[in-house]
This record gives C-alpha cells, structure tokens and sequence, in this order.
C-alpha cells in the first residue's frame, strides 16, 4: 500500500501509486489524481495511461504534469492551476512524492498563498525537506 502524505486539506502527495491504489485515492475522499512522473523513468512503473484509466474508471478526474529535475515555470502553473480548480482533495505523486510537493510548494510561495515558512513546515510535517528548494 502507497503512502499518501497529507501536506494541506486539500493536497497530499505519494510516492508512485498503482491503478489498485486509485481505489483507495477515491475511498479516501480524492478528487483528483495528479501525476508528475514522465513516463518510462523506470521500466517496472505503470504508464501514465494505466493510471488514468484507472483514475476514469473510478470517477475521479487526473492530470498528468511530468517533471524531470527541477520544475519549469509551465509545470508549477499546471499544478497550481489543476490543485486550485479541483472539486475536493487532489493526490500528486511521482518517484518518491519529492517532485510533487515540490512543484505544488513552488507554486504557493511564487503566487503568495502561502509563506516560505509554511511551506517549509508543511513539507517536514509531510517527510520532505523544502528547505533547500524554497527561496528565502
């Protein structure tokens, strides 16, 4: 069973999920599935596209943002955007959880909904350090 990591009510984030934990996303309240891991980043991963069957299939909604390395200024938008007008909860995941609640926690700092402090707290209270990556 995948981790999911409640950062906010409205965010959690996951190491990569399987299509049989979608099931659980969608038990446990979720709305949308946010995706940040590029397909093929490791042979044994599911496809995005198994994801979001999965995610259809179980009536949520999904996106998929793929992020390698550090996040463009396009994919921090995307997030926020998709996190911003999503009907409930979202769970963003990728490899290890890092990327998503790292692109998510850009996108709050740059649009000021959130301080660095916050953000940085969230994160550790999450199992993720954002001290690095957030701007003082």
């Amino acid at each position: 069973m995948t981790d999911f990591r409640r950062v906010t009510d409205s965010l959690s984030v996951s190491p990569q999920i399987t299509a049989e934990d979608v099931a659980r996303a969608k038990a446990e309240g979720f709305a949308l599935i946010v995706n940040n891991r590029p397909d093929g980043e490791d042979p044994s991963q599911p496809a995005s596209a198994e994801i979001e069957a999965a995610a259809k299939a179980a009536g949520l909604d999904y996106v998929h943002v793929p992020v390698r390395g550090g996040p463009t200024q396009e994919q921090v938008d995307a997030v926020r955007e998709a996190v911003e007008t999503a009907g409930g909860p979202v769970l963003a995941f990728c490899r290890s959880g890092t990327r998503s609640i790292v692109t998510w926690s850009i996108g709050q700092a740059l649009s000021g909904a959130a301080d660095r402090e916050t953000l940085v707290k969230q994160g550790y209270e999450a199992g993720y350090d954002l001290s690095g990556v957030l701007p003082h």
